[in-house]
C-alpha cells in the first residue's frame, strides 16, 4: 500500500465508475483527495462522506474541466480547502457511441474538449506547485482504443491516442524534476459508462472471461504513486484484450 500522508489529490470525474474507485483508494492510501464532478454533485458528496468517515480527509469540487476559467477556479479552492494538489488523476471521459454514418463535427469536437483538451488545462494547472517541490505524480486515464479497434467511436478512439502522445510529451519534459507522468489503459471496466457495451456482449471477447473492475484501475494508480522510475509509460490493465 502505498503511503500518501501529507498528499493532496484531485481526481476528476471522481463521482462514480473508475474515478470513484481511484478516489477511495487515494484516501485509503492516506492522501487527502478533492472528488471533482460536473453534473452528478450528490455522487461525489457520498464518495467524500465515505473518505471522511473513514477517516480520512475530501472535498467536492464542481467544475468543467474542459473549461480553462473552471479548472483554475476549481485549483484555486482546492489549494484553499486541502492545500496544493501533489497527484493528479485526469480521469474525467465521455464515451458517446457513434456509428460512421452518425458520428458529427459536434461530437468529434467534444470528446477531444472532455476526454484530452481537460487533461492539458488540469495538468497546466497543476504543474507550479510540483515542478517548485520537485515531486509529483500525473495519471491519465487512457483506453485500450487508443491502440486497439475500439467499440465506442472514432472520435473516442482519436481523444485517447491524442491523451497518450500528451502523456509522453510531459513525461520527456519533467522527468529531470521528480514528477512522473505516466497513462493507464483499461479494457471493458464494469461501470455504467461501459454498460451498453457489456450488454452488447463484448464480455465474451476478453481472454480473462469478465470485465474488469474499478478497483483493479485504482490498484495500477496506486503502483505509480510510489514508483518514480516508472515515467512515460501506459499501463494496459485489459484482461489479456490488448498486449502492450
Amino acid at each position: 500500500m502505498s503511503d500518501l500522508k501529507n498528499r493532496v489529490a484531485l481526481v476528476t470525474g471522481g463521482s462514480r465508475g473508475i474515478g470513484k474507485a481511484v478516489a477511495l483508494a487515494l484516501a485509503e492510501a492516506g492522501a487527502a483527495v478533492a472528488v471533482n464532478y460536473r453534473e452528478r454533485g450528490e455522487q461525489a458528496q457520498a464518495v467524500a462522506e465515505a473518505i471522511r468517515k473513514a477517516g480520512g480527509r475530501a472535498a467536492i469540487f464542481g467544475a468543467d474541466v474542459s473549461l480553462r476559467a473552471a479548472v483554475e477556479s476549481m485549483v484555486h479552492e482546492i489549494e484553499k480547502q486541502l492545500g496544493p494538489i501533489d497527484i493528479l488523476v485526469n480521469n474525467a471521459g465521455m464515451a458517446a457511441i457513434r456509428s460512421l454514418e452518425d458520428i458529427t463535427e459536434e461530437d468529434f469536437d467534444l470528446a477531444i474538449s472532455v476526454n484530452l483538451k481537460s487533461a492539458f488545462l488540469c495538468t497546466q494547472a497543476v504543474l507550479p506547485h510540483m515542478r517548485a517541490q520537485r515531486w509529483g505524480r500525473l495519471v491519465n486515464m487512457s483506453s485500450i482504443a487508443a491502440r486497439g479497434q475500439g467499440a465506442v467511436s472514432v472520435a473516442y478512439n482519436a481523444s485517447k491516442a491524442g491523451l497518450e502522445g500528451l502523456t509522453r510529451g510531459y513525461a520527456s519534459r519533467l522527468a529531470s524534476e521528480g514528477i512522473t507522468v505516466n497513462a493507464i489503459a483499461p479494457g471493458l471496466i464494469d461501470t455504467e459508462m461501459a454498460r451498453p457495451l457489456i450488454e452488447a456482449g463484448v464480455v465474451s471477447r476478453i481472454p480473462v472471461g469478465r470485465a474488469g473492475v474499478g478497483y483493479e484501475i485504482a490498484q495500477a494508480v496506486l503502483l505509480l504513486m510510489d514508483n518514480g522510475f516508472i515515467t512515460g509509460q501506459t499501463i494496459g490493465v485489459n484482461g489479456g484484450g490488448l498486449f502492450y
